[in-house]
C-alpha cells in the first residue's frame, strides 16, 4: 500500500517555485523521513498532504484519496504543524473534549492514557506548560485522531535534547502500537537516524532522493584513489559529488552493483554523511541511470 503518491506535483507562490516536479511514492507502514535545508519545500509538502494547500501543477494521492476531500479523507490524515500547535487559553482536559468533538473516530481512552502517562496536568493551560510538554500534547491529539497516516512538521524543533528523546520514544511505540504510517521534517539528522527506515531529500524545491534508508546506505559509496575524471567512470556508477587534489580524487557513488576497481578503496558512509553529500551538491555531478532515480 501507499501512503502518499506524488506526480509531477508543483506549489507555486506568485513567482517563485516552493516544490517542483515532485513525483515519488511514499510506502504505508514506514516511518519516513522528510529532510531538506530551509525553503527546499518540506513544509509545502506536508501542507499538501494535507490538504491545507492546493497543488499549482501535478496531482497528490493521501491514503488512497486526495487530500482535503471530505470529512473521510481528512480523518485518515493527523498533521502537527512546525510550532506544535495548541490553544494556549485551553486546557489539556479542554484539549481533548474539542479533539474528541472535531474527529469521528477519536479514541478518548488511547489520549486520556498518554496523557497520565506524560505526566500532563489535565486541568493546566497549554499556554503555561513546557515546550516538549506542548509537543507532546500536540502528538496525543495527532495520535488519538486514530489516522493512517501522521505528518510531523518539525516536531522537535524546539526541545531540549532529553525532551526530544522523549517525544522520539512516545512516537516510536505509538507506530509499533497502533500501525501508524508517519512522514516526518527534520533538520536533525541524528534523531531521524533513530525512527526513520524511510527517507526523502528535497533540495531546491525538488526531490533529490528516496528511498529505504537500508538500501540507500548499502548503495552509495565514497571510493578514494588515484586522481582521475569521473567521467570516465563505469555508467552504472551515479556520481553524487567529487573531490580532487593533486594526486588523489574522492568520489561517492551509488550503484546497483560491486565496485570491481581495485585502485579504489571503498568506504560506507553514514545516514547523516548521506543526507549532508545531497544537500551538498544539489546540482548532479553526473546523471543516474534511469533506475537509479
Amino acid at each position: 500500500m501507499t501512503a502518499l503518491r506524488a506526480q509531477g506535483l508543483g506549489k507555486k507562490y506568485k513567482r517563485t517555485w516552493a516544490l517542483t516536479r515532485c513525483s515519488l511514492e511514499i510506502p504505508a507502514g514506514h516511518v519516513t523521513g522528510l529532510v531538506g535545508p530551509n525553503g527546499a519545500g518540506k513544509s509545502t509538502l506536508l501542507n499538501l498532504a494535507s490538504g491545507m494547500l492546493e497543488p499549482t501543477t501535478g496531482a497528490i494521492e493521501v491514503c488512497g484519496g486526495v487530500p482535503g476531500s471530505g470529512p473521510a479523507q481528512l480523518a485518515k490524515v493527523g498533521y502537527v504543524a512546525q510550532n506544535t500547535p495548541v490553544y494556549a487559553n485551553l486546557t489539556v482536559e479542554e484539549h481533548l473534549r474539542l479533539g474528541a468533538h472535531l474527529n469521528p473516530s477519536w479514541d478518548a481512552g488511547l489520549a486520556r492514557r498518554r496523557v497520565e502517562r506524560i505526566g500532563l496536568d489535565p486541568g493546566k493551560a497549554a499556554g503555561k506548560l513546557s515546550g516538549g510538554q506542548r509537543a507532546q500534547l500536540a502528538l496525543t491529539l495527532g495520535i488519538a485522531k486514530r489516522p493512517e497516516l501522521l505528518l510531523l512538521d518539525e516536531p522537535v524543533a524546539a526541545l531540549d535534547p532529553l525532551a526530544r528523546r522523549e517525544f522520539l520514544k512516545d512516537l516510536m511505540e505509538s507506530v509499533a502500537e497502533h500501525g501508524l504510517s508517519v512522514v516526518m521534517s527534520s533538520h536533525l539528522v541524528a534523531d531521524l537516524e533513530r525512527v526513520c527506515d524511510h527517507l526523502v531529500v528535497l533540495v531546491e524545491a525538488r526531490v533529490r532522493l528516496v528511498g529505504d534508508v537500508e538500501d540507500l546506505l548499502a548503495t552509495h559509496h565514497r571510493l578514494t584513489g588515484p586522481r582521475r575524471d569521473v567521467a570516465t567512470m563505469p555508467s552504472d556508477q551515479h556520481v553524487v559529488s567529487a573531490e580532487h587534489t593533486d594526486r588523489q580524487t574522492t568520489v561517492v557513488v551509488r550503484t546497483e552493483g560491486p565496485i570491481l576497481d581495485p585502485a579504489w578503496a571503498v568506504g560506507g558512509l553514514s545516514l547523516e554523511d548521506l543526507v549532508l553529500e545531497y544537500l551538498s551538491n544539489p546540482a548532479e555531478v553526473r546523471p543516474a541511470l534511469e533506475v537509479l532515480r
